[in-house]
């Protein structure tokens, strides 16, 4: 049968839009080369129809290089236009591939946590709560407890604050000032060496009645 009709091609894989991306960008950079080449030309050219007569042949050859770079750069443009469209769809359906596998690992995630939620209790969990709660409770009892003190009288607020008035009131009237009396009677402090005298105005002098010259 492959014999009278041939073997058929094997399919090969479908278009990628990156490699078409590549072709056209490399097409595009090919036509590029052209028109810089075409532009030295016309520069040339026009350094030697600086030397040349006027006359048809002087313009034709210009002309004919213009006219050929403007279709190379009419052929890039297209061919830069086709690549920025095929980014814009390539960016697309990757935009639209990574929404999906985002979506998928949001319905992975609600599962595992409707999963998850069903081993939890609110009740279960409010129970212990108030377990905890209690257990509080008691162990600040304890601790009161353990804080108690022995032998302690009870005192009666109000008994001790009477007791407090009575002992300012006790205070007060024994305010004794005698004290100050006899420190003021008590003998001045002597000045002077022994055998020193004082005249009448408070000068100290000798034996011969001659003032003292204090020692500095």
């Amino acid at each position: 049968m492959n014999r009278i009709f041939g073997k058929g091609k094997a399919n090969g894989p479908p278009p990628n839009l990156t490699d078409c991306i590549g072709s056209v960008d490399s097409r595009a950079e090919s036509i590029d080369k052209k028109i810089a080449r075409l532009d030295a030309e016309l520069v040339k050219y026009k350094d030697q129809m600086k030397k040349m007569r006027d006359g048809p042949s002087k313009v034709s050859l210009v002309v004919r290089l213009y006219c050929k770079t403007k279709r190379y750069e009419g052929q890039r443009d297209n061919l830069m236009q086709q690549s920025f469209n095929m980014e814009q769809t390539n960016y697309a359906i990757q935009n639209l591939k990574d929404t999906k596998t985002t979506v998928d690992a949001m319905k992975v995630g609600l599962k595992d946590m409707k999963k998850a939620y069903k081993n939890v209790k609110i009740d279960k969990i409010e129970d212990l709560q108030d377990q905890l709660e209690d257990m509080m409770e008691d162990a600040n009892e304890i601790q009161e407890a353990m804080s108690r003190s022995y032998g302690t009288p009870d005192i009666d607020e109000d008994d001790l604050e009477a007791e407090l008035d009575a002992l300012g009131d006790e205070l007060l009237m024994d305010d004794d000032s005698s004290y100050l009396d006899e420190a003021s009677s008590a003998p001045s402090i002597p000045e002077g060496l022994p055998g020193d005298k004082s005249n009448r105005d408070g000068v100290l002098v000798d034996e011969f009645g001659l003032p003292q010259i204090p020692a500095s």
